[in-house]
């Protein structure tokens, strides 16, 4: 369904197909959007995305759009991820639809000239048809060619995708862990002698970063079964790959990791956003770009004892990663690696990990369950 905000230069669609629940905001011009926006009371987050991508790359994000065929016979959707390899470099995933595990149609590939985006590609996909694409990205529009079996074109503008949960308010039973002010609920977690305190960052935003070697963090209060909201960034890396490229993690009891990469537009592996490592890849890589605001929604019980002390049940998750279940009730056997302890009977805190990298975190809290 669209609804149209301030004019006919935006659109808002919200998709509900049972699956996944996300806002598509689709701006037709950057210009028009950012006048038409001027004024609004309070932070609009749409906006502060957008200003975010921005700020790191001029065509950095999700494109949607249509493709036709130069007789007019055919047409149908067509979305893109643009990926920074490096400084001037990028690789494009042409897809039929966000959000699912299907391979890209096809990758293409370029540089920037100036102002303008240039990219280039070829293949088919089994007995699919040979298509040689010619395009370019410029003003927030994405446009191409299409040659070989097929001949037609594309158009696509720029769109900004958000979660339905970000900014989520914690209900009245929630316990607040951090909400901008302090690190109260927090503590190093591995103390040593003089470093009681911790020695993240406070930033803009009511957030918190990660101080590159001051150690993870873990809150004051354990845990056993409960449902944790949190929301994070990860930084533009575009000189860094894999493991080095935002890389974080959220350990539930202190033992299990779901992890923080930017991985944005890649296969979607254990050990990459969403993944839980060695144990399970999300069901779907719902990564945003670097530096736009993601949330996790993760339900956790923790594992189950007779009364001998064996264990009859495995602690289990279910993750929602920007309004899309990504695991479901998933199995985890043992605590994953650098978690804090293997005493699995106990509750544990929150942790946040340190990986050298400057991901960020705000809005998080938890409800006991």
């Amino acid at each position: 369904m669209g609804t149209n905000v301030s004019g006919d230069n935006i659109r808002c669609c919200v998709l509900l197909d049972g699956r996944r629940s996300i806002v598509l905001l689709v701006a037709f011009m950057a210009s028009l959007l950012l006048s038409s926006c001027a004024g609004l009371p309070g932070a609009d987050p749409v906006l502060e995305a957008k200003k975010a991508l921005e700020r790191c790359d001029p065509f950095m994000g999700d494109y949607h759009g249509k493709w036709k065929l130069a007789d007019e016979s055919e047409s149908g959707p067509l979305a893109a991820q643009v990926i920074v390899l490096a400084e001037g470099m990028y690789r494009v995933n042409l897809l039929a639809e966000f959000d699912t595990r299907r391979p890209p149609m096809l990758i293409l590939e370029g540089r920037r000239e100036g102002s303008v985006l240039r990219l280039t590609g070829r293949g088919g996909q089994n007995d699919a048809a040979q298509i040689e694409v010619q395009a370019a990205i410029g003003g927030g529009t994405f446009s191409g060619t299409l040659r070989g079996d097929v001949v037609g074109s594309f158009t696509m503008v720029r769109v900004v995708r958000l979660s339905s949960t970000l900014g989520a308010e914690p209900p009245a039973d929630a316990i607040v862990l951090f909400n901008g002010k302090d690190f109260r609920e927090w503590e190093p977690a591995n103390k040593k002698p003089g470093t009681d305190s911790v020695r993240w960052k406070r930033v803009r935003g009511r957030a918190m970063e990660v101080k590159k070697d001051t150690g993870s963090i873990v809150t004051k209060r354990e845990f056993t079964d409960f449902k944790l909201h949190l929301e994070f960034r990860t930084p533009f890396m575009p000189d860094k790959s894999g493991q080095a490229r935002g890389n974080s993690g959220v350990y539930l009891q202190g033992r299990y990791e779901v992890q923080i990469l930017d991985s944005y537009g890649l296969e979607g592996k254990d050990n990459e956003c969403g993944g839980i490592y060695k144990v399970g890849p999300p069901l779907v890589n719902m990564c945003s770009p670097p530096m736009q605001w993601q949330t996790y929604d993760i339900t956790f019980s923790a594992p189950r004892f007779d009364g001998a002390g064996a264990k009859t049940q495995d602690a289990s998750a279910t993750t929602v990663h920007n309004g899309v279940t990504i695991h479901d009730k998933i199995e985890i056997p043992k605590p994953t690696g650098g978690a804090l302890d293997a005493d699995i009977a106990k509750p544990g805190g929150i942790l946040l990990q340190d990986h050298g990298n400057a991901v960020q975190f705000r809005n998080i809290w938890v409800v006991e369950l």
